[in-house]
């Protein structure tokens, strides 16, 4: 059983601040123009739930539309992310890659996230985060939606017997703790203040991990 590091991807090692509203509102003009949506685009309800599956996020932002109506607009949205994380409108951290090298000489990474096969993919081909990164695993792949489920398959698949968990938010914490893994808290753009109190760690720059681990 080795040792790893079992990292999210969302506000912890890329920016999709940079990319997420701008694709939002490229799918509400969408929507609006198909007349499936007449007013503003709900940006500041979507800051509320960032970090939750896609499939949360469109239930909430549109919760009296059908399912199918919810499924094409999840469509549209990862196809602007995609579009937006290839023309390199997001970015990596600082520090990010420096990190990782360093980190990946010593220990196996991973990649444990709530996004799409198809947007991780795009981020790790354009940032070549397969230099350091041995596998990305989406939530796409465990059946409950959960990220302690998905870091459970993770450290299974992969003969970890421990390590930690580094991501922002509530889900990576608990994914960590119900492993029994060391829970690293990010303290980037969707931290929450009172998420961040349950990690066993806390850091507010990247390279900071060096230190810890």
């Amino acid at each position: 059983m080795s040792k790893a590091i079992i990292f999210d991807m969302d506000g912890t090692l890329f920016q999709t601040n940079l990319i997420l509203e701008p694709a939002l509102e490229e799918t509400f003009d969408v929507l609006r123009k198909e007349n499936l949506w007449d007013t503003k685009t709900p940006i500041e309800q979507y800051r509320g739930i960032m970090g939750v599956p896609l499939p949360v996020v469109w239930k909430t932002l549109c919760p009296n539309h059908s399912l199918e109506i919810r499924v094409k607009s999840n469509e549209i949205f990862h196809k602007k992310l995609i579009e937006l994380i290839q023309a390199q409108k997001g970015a990596l951290y600082a520090d990010v890659e420096r990190t990782l090298n360093e980190l990946s000489k010593k220990y196996p990474l991973f990649i444990a996230s709530n996004g799409q096969i198809e947007y991780l993919q795009a981020i790790v081909e354009t940032y070549n985060l397969d230099r350091f990164i041995q596998n990305t695993y989406s939530i796409q792949l465990i059946r409950s939606g959960h990220k302690s489920d998905l870091v459970q398959m993770v450290k299974n698949k992969n003969q970890i017997g421990n390590g930690y968990v580094v991501g922002d938010r509530s889900s990576d914490i608990s994914a960590a703790k119900d492993n029994e893994l060391i829970a690293v808290g990010v303290n980037f753009d969707f931290a929450q203040e009172d998420e961040l109190k349950q990690a066993d760690f806390v850091v507010n720059n990247f390279k900071e991990i060096l230190e810890l681990i």
